[in-house]
């Protein structure tokens, strides 16, 4: 993390840029100071590095598992632009949930985090002991074997809402497939995918 000083957000981040090499509208950047005088106005923001990103959301599940009482210790890695958190504890299922529900909390929750106080928004994805690749292989295949329905009867067939990640999981499972297209319809927590014939 280093900090840079200018008279507006825009000519601290210029500065920034020049020192880093990385384009302005990829900084991760937090607004520490903003100061007004009679004679001058000063701005500092602090610049950091996608490695202190991770470390926040790492401090900040292990705070929330810490709370709950569990012993719990976090794995990373990044994945394409998904930062990947797996979680081991001494309580899984406990983080879990039920179908998933208080790992989905948790997801959310370090995803609002770190984007409060970066004022950027991450691909995060939390997982627990591999609950989630467990979950992703068993809906590629009930994806597949219900493309073969839609490709036998040629009629539509839709899923139950569910989290953007496992929407990915079918599509990717159905993509090639021949005369079956998926597409994600409805928004926000009806969110779901439907498996569509096309000749």
């Amino acid at each position: 993390m280093k900090s840079y000083t200018g008279k507006t957000v825009e000519e601290a981040l210029v500065a920034a840029s020049e020192d880093s090499g990385t384009p302005v509208e990829e900084l991760i950047y937090v607004l520490t100071d903003k100061t007004k005088g009679i004679f001058a106005k000063k701005v500092v923001v602090e610049v950091y590095d996608l490695s202190d990103v991770i470390k926040y959301a790492e401090d900040y599940v292990l705070s929330v598992v810490d709370n709950l009482g569990i012993e719990s210790t976090v794995n990373t890695k990044l994945d394409d632009d998904i930062i990947r958190i797996v979680i081991d504890s001494t309580h899984n299922p406990i983080l879990i949930g039920k179908n998933g529900k208080t790992l989905l909390a948790l997801n959310e929750l370090t995803k609002l985090a770190v984007c409060n106080h970066f004022h950027k928004r991450f691909r995060i994805l939390l997982d627990v002991n591999g609950y989630k690749d467990s979950k992703y292989d068993r809906l590629a295949r009930i994806a597949r074997k219900c493309a073969h329905e839609v490709q036998r009867t040629k009629a539509t067939y839709t899923f139950d809402p569910m989290p953007a990640d496992e929407r990915r999981a079918i599509h990717n499972a159905c993509s090639g497939m021949p005369n079956i297209r998926t597409e994600s319809v409805d928004a926000g927590t009806r969110r779901r995918v439907q498996i569509i014939y096309v000749d």
